[in-house]
């Protein structure tokens, strides 16, 4: 059984005419609906607390997303966008990859999917940007590591744009393993394979960037050949993806080709050597803003969380080599 998170409060995060808005969701679950739900248990997800936000936001950011949400909601840039209910969406978005990685820990299931608005990965400490109000996947690491036990997290971001916030605010960590494997160049411009991570979190930040054209065999090959070594390595007690579909080749914001089967094949990939090291898989919504391509390649998600790994043996014995051109730490 997969655990799967959402809130109606996610629905009322209002964009308009926003690429990432309201329908993203109500594609998802249709989808979803139509097939039956598979293999998944639902439930609602709870508010994050104060306590829980201000483990990666400063005090100062978490004001200014309430007070704009209580004034009715505004532009926080050209790119990201506030209404009156995105107080509570962001809230609920980041409480539910919180309670979702709580409730893995605790035994309760093997793998959840947060299907929440509005994403996180784009959000600092200090700075709403991107889309991103808070930073979900990165309040679900740090509530492991500081309420559940957990000693290491291991963070995959497979979003085509690479997830700037979540690499700052675990940049200083070695309990957090962030790998991003995102399209350069693209925004926000960050994310280059020689970046590592500062002081002891030198080496903990692995960046992966491919070309615009790049599909499912390039990513898939570096989820088993890269992501996988790296984890069997690193023994996290936790895995979380942070799921964005932009990567798809039907996706208008991005140049990457990634198909439906591609995404279903990295999710085996991940399962599989969480698997092997019988810990649990947490899987937040990023991005994806062509709606039957995410709807599609959510459903493929949450079906391979529930298979036992054969997609993965699909996958490429190799990637180009440019590819490969990891240093330090995690060298292979």
């Amino acid at each position: 059984m997969t655990l799967y998170l959402s809130h109606p409060s996610s629905h009322d995060h209002e964009t308009g005419a926003h690429p990432e808005n309201a329908g993203r969701l109500a594609a998802v679950e249709a989808r979803l609906e139509e097939a039956g739900w598979p293999g998944l248990e639902r439930l609602e997800a709870p508010a994050a607390t104060r306590e829980q936000l201000a483990r990666v936001h400063a005090d100062a950011h978490i004001d200014a997303i309430e007070g704009l949400s209580a004034r009715g909601g505004g532009h926080v840039d050209l790119d990201t966008v506030a209404s009156a209910g995105s107080w509570e969406a962001a809230l609920h978005a980041a409480g539910g990859a919180a309670s979702a990685a709580e409730a893995l820990l605790d035994g309760d299931a093997r793998a959840a999917f947060c299907g929440l608005r509005p994403p996180g990965h784009h959000a600092e400490r200090a700075r709403a940007m991107g889309f991103c109000l808070f930073n979900n996947v990165a309040v679900a690491a740090a509530h492991a590591l500081a309420a559940c036990g957990a000693e290491r997290v291991l963070v995959l971001d497979w979003d085509v744009h690479h997830g700037n916030g979540t690499e700052e605010i675990f940049a200083g960590s070695a309990e957090v393993l962030y790998a991003s494997i995102h399209q350069s160049p693209l925004y926000p411009g960050t994310g280059p394979a020689e970046y590592e991570g500062e002081g002891a979190g030198e080496g903990f930040t692995v960046n992966l960037p491919v070309p615009p054209g790049s599909g499912s065999e390039e990513l898939c090959a570096l989820v088993q050949h890269v992501v996988v070594p790296i984890a069997r390595d690193f023994r996290p007690d936790l895995i979380a993806i942070s799921a964005g579909y932009d990567a798809h080749r039907d996706d208008p914001l991005a140049s990457c080709l990634v198909d439906t089967d591609g995404f279903a094949r990295m999710t085996a990939s991940v399962r599989a050597v969480a698997a092997e090291l019988e810990v649990p898989v947490l899987v937040c919504l990023e991005g994806g803003y062509a709606p039957r391509a995410l709807a599609d390649s959510v459903l493929a998600t949450v079906t391979a969380l529930a298979g036992d790994g054969e997609q993965a043996i699909a996958a490429p014995a190799a990637a180009e080599p440019h590819l490969f051109r990891l240093r330090g730490r995690w060298s292979l």
